[in-house]
């Protein structure tokens, strides 16, 4: 099989590590690192929820942030408020976390998961989405164990992975240089059951046909079993 620029196999992830309790103030923490990409996530809970809630069950939402030096060059802080790409990133992960969780067993907290990039080299939404959910879980177990919660909440894990065609080959896990590359490119949540929270797919070039399409799926249902793995092994 042909390796990449840095002799990984085309259906193979990066290097990735999940480590818990990276904030040691968050009811709930996960630093994950793919490669060269880091995203330190954070849960937080907090008492209450948004007036329309009321009544309903919990809130867990998430938000997105890259810090100015995560990529080569500096980028400026969004000191207005998320706008455009991050505000559609952090609906991603609060979408994705909430088709995780039954909100009922909650009682009426929000938890708040905040995912700060470190560094950045692709795949950046889905590697948050994936520690965001270790997070999540973390301060969910720490809830039962202070005897706020009877058991978590958390009905099935989610993860997330990116995947493209590169020079024309299927490849999972893309790093930037791939991604700017890439004439198609997908990014894959996927919920433990089998589910899809969200398929977001772009032809940069060419239109791509279903054989494609579920190449690429297949290839992106490989990558969210392992980093499923990888989430069980520390949360447990």
């Amino acid at each position: 099989m042909p390796l990449r620029p840095r002799g990984r196999a085309l259906d193979a992830i990066r290097p990735t590590t999940l480590e818990i309790g990276t904030a040691p103030f968050a009811e709930g923490s996960c630093t994950i690192t793919m490669g060269m990409t880091r995203v330190l996530c954070t849960a937080s809970v907090e008492e209450g929820v948004p007036p329309w809630r009321e009544g309903k069950g919990g809130w867990v939402t998430g938000e997105y942030a890259m810090l100015p030096r995560a990529t080569t060059e500096r980028t400026r802080r969004e000191r207005r408020g998320a706008r455009g790409r991050t505000q559609e990133i952090q609906r991603l992960i609060g979408r994705s976390l909430r088709a995780a969780v039954d909100l009922s067993r909650l009682g009426e907290r929000t938890v708040i998961v905040d995912c700060d990039v470190l560094s950045a080299d692709g795949g950046t939404r889905t590697a948050s989405i994936t520690g965001a959910c270790v997070a999540l879980q973390a301060a969910f177990l720490r809830l039962v164990s202070e005897g706020a919660l009877e058991a978590s909440p958390l009905t099935q894990w989610v993860s997330a992975i990116s995947v493209g065609v590169v020079d024309g080959e299927s490849r999972l896990d893309l790093e930037y240089i791939e991604d700017a590359a890439a004439d198609v490119d997908l990014n894959v949540v996927c919920l433990e059951e089998g589910g899809f929270v969200e398929v977001q797919g772009t032809a940069e070039g060419a239109p791509f046909d279903r054989e494609e399409l579920d190449r690429l799926l297949d290839l992106a249902d490989k990558g969210v079993r392992e980093l499923r793995g990888a989430q069980k092994a520390v949360s447990y």
